[in-house]
């Protein structure tokens, strides 16, 4: 279906999305070891292939300032741990705070990677049918290129995140961590 968008994607216009694997949710989705391993592998080829890795960070607001939906639902209170180790960021990482379930609102992220040329953006992380889709749903209104590595997505929710994954399909690529490897 996305068949043409492959000679617009290009490994030097590329930024992986690493989003919201931190320790508690990583903890509690449904395929945490190939999960985890596809992510590894994905990193390592990013970069071997100098692709610039954006990990995001859940980081709530003082509770003052939350929202009162947000309130409701418990993230006020919300303490998701650290990026686990197994994917660590590096130094040549770049780490992103955000308090909203798109890459885009509170951050720099849209700045930095207009000001890098970057166009095309591989989404991995937790929980696809939250940040993970409200992100790159974000992403493609903005003029990008989402590519959601579907095997290397996750949730607690393993019909949301499948549900999720079928609307995506219809419209942005969706690929499995062993396409990611070879096309870069």
């Amino acid at each position: 279906m996305f068949q043409n968008l492959h000679s617009q994607i290009k490994r030097e216009k590329s930024a992986l999305i690493v989003w919201d694997v931190q320790e508690v949710l990583v903890s509690s989705i449904f395929n945490k070891d190939e999960f985890l391993s596809n992510l590894v592998k994905i990193i390592a080829k990013s970069r071997e292939s100098n692709v610039p890795i954006f990990f995001s960070k859940i980081t709530p607001l003082p509770e003052k300032y939350e929202s009162p939906l947000r309130k409701a639902a418990g993230f006020s209170s919300f303490e998701p741990g650290d990026i686990v180790k197994e994917v660590y960021p590096q130094k040549s990482d770049i780490v992103l705070n955000k308090n909203t379930a798109s890459i885009f609102i509170g951050t720099n992220f849209e700045l930095m990677i207009r000001n890098s040329g970057i166009n095309t953006l591989y989404f991995t992380g937790i929980a696809t049918e939250m940040g993970v889709e409200t992100s790159a749903r974000h992403a493609q209104n903005l003029g990008f290129i989402p590519v959601i590595i579907q095997d290397a997505v996750s949730s607690r929710d393993r019909e949301a995140h499948e549900r999720s994954l079928k609307n995506l399909s219809k419209m942005m690529p969706i690929i499995t961590t062993s396409e990611f490897l070879v096309s870069l």
